[in-house]
C-alpha cells in the first residue's frame, strides 16, 4: 500500500532540510549537529488507513544505516493509544504532535502477517514462547481496550536468549483505541488472521498455564499503572469528556462488558474514556475475567 512520493527539486531541497530537523527534534531533542551526515533517502506515502501516513527514510551517511519515521494525521482515539501504549505496556517510544499532524518513530519489528508465514515452524520451545507472548498481547489489548489487532496491525520483536528467543508482540496502529462497540474487537483472538498463534497455543498450552500467564501480565498492568497513577488520572481527565465514539456503540460496549464481568459498574459509564477507566478499577481490584480460553 505505499507509493514513493517524487518532488520538484527546488521543493526537495526545502522539505527534505525540514524533515532532518524534525528527525531530530524527535531523536536527539532538536540537537542539530547530527542533521549535517543524514539525508532523506526516501519519502513513501500510504494509500491505506485514515491517518494517510507518510514514512521518511533517513539515512546516516557515516555508515549507511537507516532509519524511518511517520508523518500522519491526528486522530483522538490515536493520541490517547500511544499514551495508554507507554504507559501501561512494557514498550517505550517517542512522538509529538503540533496540531493536527503526528510525528511518530518507527516501532521495530517483524510485521505478525510476515511473522506467522516464515517463523511459526520453529522448536516446540520456541512455539510455546511465542503462544505465550499472544496470551499476555491477548490481555494487553483488552485491558485497555486497544481494537482491531489484525496480524498487520501489530509487529513480532524477536530478541535472542540463553536458550532459545524472546518474543514480543508490538502494537503498531492505535487508531481503534476505544471506538468500536464489540467486546471480541479488542481481543486479537478472533481475527481469522491470527489463527496461527491461536493453533499454537491450542497445542501447547493447558488451561492452567494460560490462566497463569494472563495473571502475570495483569500483575504488571497493574504495577505500571500504580508508578504512573498521577500521569493516568490527568490522562483520564481529558478522555472521560472527549467524544471518541457513538452514543450507540458506548451502550453496546457497555453492555457486553457487563455481561463478560458480571460486574454493574460500566453501567453509569457516559463515554468510552470511563469505560477505560473501569477497566483498570477492575483490574486493581483483582475482579477481572478471563479473556481467553484455549
Amino acid at each position: 500500500m505505499w507509493r514513493t512520493v517524487f518532488y520538484h527539486a527546488h521543493d526537495h531541497e526545502e522539505i527534505s532540510k525540514d524533515l532532518k530537523l524534525l528527525y531530530a527534534h524527535l531523536k536527539t531533542d532538536g540537537d542539530v549537529e547530527v542533521i549535517q551526515h543524514l539525508s532523506v533517502a526516501r519519502i513513501d506515502f500510504c494509500t491505506f488507513g485514515n491517518t494517510q501516513p507518510f514514512r521518511v527514510r533517513i539515512i546516516n551517511r557515516l555508515n549507511d544505516n537507516y532509519d524511518h519515521f511517520y508523518i500522519k494525521k491526528v486522530d483522538a482515539s490515536r493520541i490517547y493509544g500511544l499514551e495508554l501504549e507507554n504507559l501501561i505496556s512494557p514498550n517505550r517510544f517517542d512522538y509529538f504532535l503540533n496540531q493536527d499532524t503526528l510525528i511518530e518513530e518507527h516501532i521495530a519489528g517483524i510485521p505478525g502477517d510476515d511473522f506467522m508465514k516464515k517463523n511459526l515452524d520453529d522448536n516446540e520451545f520456541n512455539q510455546i514462547r511465542m503462544a505465550k507472548e499472544f496470551i499476555k498481547f491477548n490481555e494487553r489489548c483488552f485491558v485497555r481496550l486497544l481494537g482491531d489487532m489484525r496480524s498487520y496491525n501489530y509487529v513480532v520483536d524477536i530478541t535472542p536468549d540463553i536458550e532459545g528467543s524472546q518474543f514480543r508482540l508490538r502494537a503498531i496502529d492505535f487508531d481503534q483505541q476505544s471506538y468500536e462497540g464489540r467486546k471480541s474487537f479488542y481481543l486479537p483472538q478472533y481475527f481469522k488472521d491470527n489463527n496461527p498463534l491461536i493453533f499454537l497455543g491450542i497445542k501447547h498450552m493447558k488451561p492452567e498455564a494460560v490462566k497463569q500467564y494472563q495473571m502475570e501480565e495483569r500483575s504488571l498492568i497493574a504495577t505500571r499503572v500504580k508508578t504512573s497513577r498521577t500521569r493516568l488520572n490527568e490522562l483520564f481527565k481529558i478522555m472521560i469528556h472527549d467524544k471518541l465514539s457513538y452514543p450507540d456503540k458506548i451502550e453496546q460496549l457497555k453492555k457486553e462488558l457487563i455481561k463478560h464481568h458480571k460486574n454493574n459498574a460500566f453501567a453509569s459509564c457516559k463515554s468510552m474514556g470511563e469505560i477505560v477507566r473501569t477497566n483498570f478499577v477492575l483490574l486493581l481490584q483483582k475482579d477481572f475475567k478471563q479473556s481467553i480460553e484455549l
